[in-house]
């Protein structure tokens, strides 16, 4: 990213519009100590996105979607993001595709973990990266990836967190965000939005899929799963730090949202920077 109005070789034709001359149908753009712009952009390219150290949330439409270490997000053609982090060190892969096949999977934004063939496939590809020259094996290994993505999914939905679409109801997913390490109230949240809490109850649900108490939930587990990515604190210093007050309630909630414990993901990162 030599350049301010190029990303990932795309030109910015104007702030969050990016404009397209590039003729490979894909290609590679690898990047380590990745830097993020603070506004939504669009491209006409699927994007396939592979955190390969730190993690990163993305913002789609009405949703914000964490993808840990060792993940990848799928981001259909034409679909405004962007993404954040407050990772220390952020390395990232991202393979775009002019083109995808017509099948639903690749209609709608996806994320999950990496099985290890896929992660070797990322790698093998990474030495194409930024080239943006007709390369006969480049393209045909980039497709191969593409077309073998929906077999690998394996997605956990509850990567992704819901936004409200009401903005009356924005100020307490605000509220849980900043103070998720305590206990929640629905009596006060409900007064800070002039509702009643069963009000408050039934909307929330109605407008994410999830109860408020389940929102602050998968707060805390994404939470931790930042901290455990950082190397810098043990389990249950982890549990403390995001409000639970011992390690097998911190260990149950954590697998009823991941569907594994806290120790299988450290072991994983372990294992996949060795």
């Amino acid at each position: 990213m030599q350049n301010d109005n190029i990303k990932c070789g795309l030109t910015e034709s104007k702030r969050g519009e990016y404009s397209d001359f590039i003729n490979l149908d894909a290609y590679v753009w690898y990047e380590k100590n990745w830097k993020h712009d603070d506004y939504e952009h669009v491209h006409q390219r699927g994007q396939l996105s592979f955190v390969a150290k730190g993690y990163q949330y993305f913002y789609i439409e009405n949703s914000i979607y964490l993808v840990p270490q060792n993940h990848v997000i799928w981001i259909p053609s034409g679909v405004k993001h962007k993404s954040r982090s407050e990772a220390e060190h952020i390395d990232l892969m991202v393979v775009l595709y002019r083109y995808a096949p017509e099948i639903d999977f690749f209609k709608t934004v996806h994320v999950f973990a990496v099985p290890s063939v896929l992660r070797e496939m990322l790698w093998y590809a990474s030495k194409w990266s930024q080239n943006l020259d007709e390369n006969t094996e480049q393209h045909h290994f980039l497709q191969a990836i593409l077309n073998s993505l929906p077999h690998f999914c394996s997605e956990n939905h509850n990567l992704q967190i819901p936004v409200p679409s009401s903005e009356k109801l924005i100020p307490i997913c605000e509220d849980i965000n900043k103070n998720f390490k305590y206990s929640i109230d629905i009596n006060i949240l409900a007064e800070k939005v002039s509702m009643s809490a069963r009000s408050l109850q039934r909307n929330f649900k109605a407008e994410t899929g999830i109860t408020v108490q389940k929102y602050h939930q998968l707060i805390r587990i994404l939470k931790s799963i930042e901290l455990v990515e950082q190397e810098k604190f043990t389990l249950t210093e982890i549990a403390y730090m995001v409000g639970y007050k011992s390690l097998p309630a911190f260990t149950s909630s954590y697998q009823a949202i991941m569907k594994s414990g806290p120790r299988a993901v450290k072991k994983n990162m372990l294992t996949a920077r060795s």
